[in-house]
Parts: C-alpha cells; structure tokens; sequence
C-alpha cells in the first residue's frame, strides 16, 4: 500500500482548518483568518506523529494535546471556559464530519486508516472529502444556529394562581406580542386554556385587536409568576387562548416587557 503522505497533510490541514472556521461561525470568535490557517496548519504537520509506535492511551492524549494548541493558536486565551468551549465544539463538529465520512467510507466499500480513505492509491473518496466536507460543516453550522435562535426564546415559566396552584410551564417569548389592558396598561401573557383544569377565576374581558378581526379574550390576575428561577414584579394579566401556538412543547407565550433581556440563564 502507497501512503503520499503530502496529500495525508493537505487533506488533514483542509479538514482541520473546516473544523476551526465552523468553531469560529458558531461561537462567533473574533480572530483572524490567519491565525486559523496557522492553527490548521500545526495540525496538518502533527499528524506525521501519529506514525511513531505509541500506545493507544498515548495517541489519545497526543491528539488532545494537539487540538488544545490548534484552539490556543486560532482563538488565543482569555478563560478556562472560553478556551473548554472552543474545544468541545472543535470535537462536536469533528464527530458530525467523522461520522459522515465514515458512513461514505462504509457504503462505498473503501479501506481507511482514520479519516485517510484509499482504493489502490488515490480515489474518489478524495473529491468527496473536498466537496461534500464544506456542505456538511455548513448545514451543521446552519443548523446550530436557528437552534440557537429558536431556542433562546425559550423560558422556564412557574405560575403560582391566587388559589396557590402552581402551574409549570414552558414559556416563548413572542416578539409579536404586544398585549396590553387598557385600563392599567398591564402586559399580558397568553396561555392555553386547556391548562386551566378545575379553575375558575375571576374574568376580566379585554379588547384585543388584529388586522383581520376584533374580539374580547378573557384574563385574570395571578398571585405570582417566576421566570427562568427569577420572580417577576410586573404586574401582568394571563390571558387564555384556544391555540397551541404550534410551537414544541409551548404552553404560554411571554410578553416582552416582562423579560426585558435579563431573564436568560
């Protein structure tokens, strides 16, 4: 078996420097290009080590070894965490890519040492490394991101009714909702009505526009309402919807002025 050992560095300085960038686009690290070429470049180098005779044990620690220093030399040192979390997501997205490569590598039938695949010398496993390793970093990182942004919206929600039933729940902060009584200019949070078992409160009817109708939806007072483990001092109303807001596992929608940015855990 032929190995060409410049193209084991190219191909792992190119996988490695995919895997800082996607580092980089999900944390959103201020660094340069360079400093990632650089860090990518170490990496595409050390893997000539990996042909000394080590133990298993050895080899495993000699390639954390190697990634703590690709993330020193790409995004520097600012805090242990800052520095964990580059790591973590370094391996996340070597796991996403690795699996994919390796599920390439089992339904074509090809050998491989490591992410290395070959078919007597240089195949097209090859071109699939190079074009389909950029599409799946970037659906990955695509992907990251509107979890992020879906799920940063998402709140912890403990409501305690004015017969001390506490009702748990979780609650979106809907930027659409700008809900407020007339009469004390109270936000209100719109919760299913489903949830109200047993529970009859005290109505107050309040007039809710829209674009295509106008009608009334019944709110009442609540003794106290916790978000994300912080006690809320706004006094709001809980108005009751018959929707299920189609949203994963949402049962109440926030107001914005109650949150105001300082609730995120």
């Amino acid at each position: 078996m032929k190995i060409y050992l410049d193209l084991i560095i190219l191909l792992n300085f190119f996988l490695d420097f995919l895997l800082l960038v996607g580092v980089s686009l999900i944390l959103r690290r201020n660094t340069s290009l360079l400093r990632i070429i650089i860090g990518a470049l170490f990496g595409g180098i050390s893997i000539l080590f990996l042909f000394i005779k080590i133990t298993s044990f050895q080899l495993f620690i000699f390639k954390i070894i190697i990634s703590i220093i690709m993330i020193l030399i790409s995004f520097g040192y600012k805090n242990m965490k800052y520095t964990l979390d580059n790591l973590v997501y370094l391996y996340l997205i070597s796991i996403i890519l690795g699996g994919f490569l390796y599920y390439i590598n089992d339904e074509l039938s090809y050998k491989n040492i490591g992410l290395i695949f070959f078919n007597n010398g240089i195949s097209i496993n090859y071109v699939f490394i190079l074009i389909l390793s950029p599409l799946i970093i970037y659906i990955y990182i695509k992907k990251q991101k509107k979890i992020k942004e879906v799920y940063s919206n998402y709140y912890k929600v403990e409501i305690t009714l004015l017969n001390n039933k506490r009702l748990c729940l979780t609650g979106f902060l809907d930027s659409g909702n700008n809900l407020y009584d007339p009469y004390k200019k109270r936000p209100i949070i719109v919760l299913n009505k489903n949830l109200l078992k047993n529970y009859n409160p005290k109505y107050i009817l309040v007039p809710i526009y829209t674009v295509n109708s106008n009608t009334m939806m019944k709110c009442f007072k609540i003794k106290k309402l916790v978000v994300n483990g912080k006690n809320i001092k706004e006094d709001v109303l809980v108005g009751l919807s018959d929707n299920n807001f189609k949203l994963e596992d949402v049962n109440i929608l926030l107001h914005k002025k109650i949150i105001g940015g300082n609730i995120n855990e």
